[in-house]
């Protein structure tokens, strides 16, 4: 997987998934949750934590009205029309992923741990997170 940064769509796995959101909306991302927590993966492979950090950086835009972060116009779109209400619902099940990312079972941590960015990294997350409540 080809990373560039360490921003929620800082690689190429999240950039793809844009067009998947944009496309299939909320589905896509519970879905990105709902992998990342399956109880049969012993271990979060970096594609499908790198897909739940990209839906939970989505899904906090939808909740609080910031786009900043947004850069593609489509999912930016997207998230400006997005219902609120029916997102909501997947705060908790964003942040059980989120901590499952974050845990020793993930590739994640790993990635980072060994580079300049990884404090970045994991403000970023931790700013997610804070975003959820």
């Amino acid at each position: 997987m080809n990373m560039w940064n360490y921003g929620s769509f800082d690689n190429e796995s999240a950039k793809d998934f844009i067009a998947e959101v944009v496309q299939d909306g909320h589905f896509a991302l519970r879905e990105a949750f709902e992998v990342v927590l399956d109880p049969d993966m012993d271990f979060v492979e970096a594609e499908e934590g790198v897909r739940a950090v990209a839906a939970a950086e989505i899904l906090v835009a939808v909740l609080n009205g910031d786009t900043a972060r947004i850069t593609d116009a489509g999912l930016r779109g997207w998230v400006q029309n997005a219902d609120k209400t029916t997102l909501a619902d997947l705060r908790q099940l964003a942040s059980e992923a989120l901590d499952r990312i974050l845990a020793p079972e993930s590739v994640l941590p790993e990635l980072w741990e060994d580079t300049e960015e990884y404090s970045a990294w994991l403000s970023d997350v931790g700013r997610l997170c804070s975003g959820l409540g």
